[in-house]
């Protein structure tokens, strides 16, 4: 497409831009009405989770077919098809009238909405000459950082001031503008489709493994993990569907993804980045919620606000990297988007029951600059060396691994803090017996007298709420850690040619 004009090119951009945002507005806002929803529909915590579970478990099915969907249909059908299905899904996510309802076509939602983001990279980078990647990849994402800027704002207001289902409904307006956009700007690549037969198996066997995998990690810490025989079946299942999806793609002729793609090295690295982006990217935004509303009493207004202070860092990193970053070697700039991210969970594992708003809002600025310094040099390493026509199959691989990290780390978090605060609280509740002397002194412990229950019952609540603490002070010091471990993975890959 070298004789597209660059007005055209900066349409296509704004398009995929603004679809994309619209899409990943989706993903998050339903999180800000969860409470709303556990309310109308009567639903148990268990039974309300169903709503985002359901709508990343079909959102990961449906990742890895966005290769064979692009070279069987064509990008512009699909981009076309997919924003409709998903903007007549969202409405209906709105009328809802019962859980089961909502639930289904959450996942509806998902799937239909998994192709954007993959293909609109590919879009881009097919679009643009190779020397530009960089810079538009950083507008794309600066863009996109948009709904998750305005996800928790507009959700937060929209739920308690109106209804949950305004968080829905007001999505449905911006999804038709992108349709229109769509049909007016994209078309497909001047190469022409490479349309091939769907290897059914391998698509169903990576499915079972998916969804064995995501519902395990989502449903592990509810469940008690291996505790539980639902999880036990879960892991089989993923564990199973896995090694015979590894099997039937290194023995058919014709796998549903190409293996060949590992044999570039760039990928290869980038794929390991991407999962290792993917790990640290949604774990925050799940921790900080529940910390701040559980310890701190915080209202839902102020908490969407602090995740919106999380987007204002992406868009300022994304700013910063085109600015005065544009001209390093990406991985570079790779290896400083870690570092940025693990000193923020650094900071953030220092905290205590009584920090402060500022503590709160730079660390999670820092957390979510970090972010935004990563997303065009990541994408620029993984696919600077492959060949054009097989990026979109190569792009959903990529945050396939990408969403497989978060589901990896989230899991890992939540059982950090859950584990971690038990042990702290039978430690410190040890404490709490007549022949502590420090205990004895009405004058010291006041309302934390251990002579009476009202006593009792106060002091096992404080130790409660430190325990919590120190459970989610080490899942931050594991995302530090996690962080740091990356930062080197970066210059495994070979530095990007621009030219």
């Amino acid at each position: 497409m070298s004789e597209m004009t660059s007005g055209r090119r900066r349409a296509i951009l704004l398009t995929l831009m603004v679809t994309v945002g619209t899409y990943v507005l989706t993903v998050t806002v339903a999180n800000v009405s969860l409470p709303q929803l556990q309310g109308a529909f009567a639903a148990t915590q268990d039974q309300i989770t169903w709503v985002v579970t359901s709508n990343l478990l079909a959102t990961a099915i449906a990742t890895p077919m966005s290769g064979w969907l692009d070279g069987r249909f064509g990008r512009r059908r699909v981009l076309l098809w997919a924003t409709s299905l998903f903007t007549v899904a969202t409405l209906l996510c709105g009328l809802a009238t019962s859980l089961e309802e909502l639930v289904v076509l959450r996942a509806v939602q998902g799937f239909s909405g998994a192709p954007l983001l993959p293909l609109s990279q590919a879009i881009i980078l097919n679009i643009y000459p190779r020397n530009q990647h960089g810079r538009v990849l950083v507008i794309w994402s600066m863009g996109v950082t948009i709904g998750s800027i305005l996800a928790p704002l507009a959700g937060g207001y929209m739920s308690e001031d109106y209804s949950w289902r305004w968080v829905f409904l007001m999505v449905v307006p911006a999804a038709v503008l992108c349709i229109g956009a769509l049909w007016v700007f994209i078309e497909n690549p001047k190469e022409g489709r490479q349309p091939s037969r769907l290897d059914w198996f391998g698509f169903i066997f990576l499915a079972i493994a998916v969804s064995g995998l995501q519902l395990m990690l989502d449903r592990g810490q509810r469940l008690d993990w291996f505790d539980s025989p639902e999880i036990i079946i879960e892991a089989i299942v993923a564990i199973g569907g896995f090694y015979l999806f590894v099997a039937h793609v290194l023995t058919t002729d014709r796998p549903f993804l190409n293996p060949k793609l590992l044999l570039d090295r760039n990928y290869a690295v980038g794929i390991v980045l991407g999962l290792a982006f993917g790990m640290l990217y949604f774990t925050t935004m799940v921790l900080q919620p529940t910390m701040l509303q559980d310890l701190r009493g915080y209202p839902d207004s102020l908490i969407g606000i602090f995740q919106a202070i999380r987007g204002v860092g992406l868009l300022g990193g994304s700013i910063f990297l085109l600015v005065f970053l544009k001209n390093l070697d990406p991985r570079f700039n790779l290896f400083l988007g870690f570092l940025t991210q693990g000193a923020a969970g650094y900071a953030m594992s220092l905290f205590d029951i009584n920090m402060t708003l500022w503590a709160l809002t730079w660390t999670t600025m820092l957390q979510g600059f970090g972010v935004g310094m990563m997303w065009s040099p990541i994408t620029v390493v993984t696919f600077a060396t492959l060949n054009p026509r097989h990026v979109p199959e190569a792009a959903s691989v990529f945050h396939l691994l990408r969403n497989i990290g978060s589901s990896v780390h989230i899991a890992i978090s939540a059982t950090l803090v859950v584990r971690s605060g038990t042990i702290s609280y039978a430690e410190m509740i040890e404490a709490l017996n007549p022949f502590n002397e420090t205990l004895a002194f009405n004058a010291l412990t006041g309302v934390w007298s251990i002579g009476n229950e009202s006593g009792l019952a106060s002091l096992g609540g404080e130790i409660g709420r430190q325990a919590a603490m120190i459970g989610y002070v080490n899942a931050y010091y594991a995302y530090a850690l996690a962080a740091m471990v990356a930062m080197p993975l970066a210059f495994l890959a070979r530095r990007p040619q621009m030219a």
